[in-house]
């Protein structure tokens, strides 16, 4: 009976045996798939945790200035520069000018240095009113040009509504932040030919 058991059962278990080498195929392919798509979702994470880092490097290693002018009093106005990365920088020169205006009517040069994180205040004096007159009711702007590791950099221009009246200052008031991050001039051969013609026009004036 035993024998009549196993011949009866004899072909299917040959069958079995047979497709073990076809199963273990295709459960190493389907194994296989699964680990590459997780090395492709880990490749994927990795690329994006390393942009992220070296954005954060950027943003705190490259050079951002952000610029305030403050009213005081009607006759008194500070300037505000806080330097918001932590590499520090050398401020090099401030320029004011009338939106109306294609060009700086205000240069004014400097040598001070400004550690990462930290801000410089100087009073703006009469310098305000040189830019704008006795009467002037719109937008003012305010850009400065700094060095930071070896390069020479400029900020947008951050712009400011300002009302005067007969000498005096009545509002003073910030519009924007700057449209863009720092830039560098030395790669702008232009630019840069147009800020020393700045600043030999700046130290003219101030002989």
């Amino acid at each position: 009976m035993n024998m009549q058991w196993f011949s009866q059962h004899s072909i299917p278990f040959t069958l079995v045996v047979a497709y073990i080498p076809l199963l273990a195929t295709v459960a190493t392919t389907i194994l296989s798939i699964v680990l590459a798509r997780a090395t492709l979702r880990y490749a994927e994470t990795t690329d994006k945790s390393l942009a992220l880092a070296r954005e954060e490097f950027e943003r705190q290693w490259s050079p951002e200035l952000h610029i305030k002018l403050e009213m005081v009093s009607s006759r008194k106005t500070t300037i505000v520069v806080t330097n918001l990365a932590r590499i520090s920088v050398l401020l090099q020169m401030v320029q004011l000018r009338r939106l109306d205006m294609g060009v700086p009517s205000l240069r004014s040069l400097l040598n001070e240095p400004l550690v990462g994180g930290s801000t410089w205040t100087d009073e703006l004096g009469k310098n305000l009113f040189t830019c704008t007159g006795d009467d002037y009711d719109g937008q003012i702007a305010a850009a400065i040009a700094f060095y930071a590791s070896g390069r020479l950099f400029r900020t947008d221009w951050f712009r400011f509504q300002v009302e005067v009246r007969h000498g005096e200052l009545l509002r003073l008031e910030p519009v924007n932040i700057a449209a863009r991050r720092a830039h560098a001039l030395d790669n702008e051969e232009e630019t840069v030919q147009e800020l020393a013609k700045d600043v030999v026009e700046a130290m003219a004036a101030k002989a």
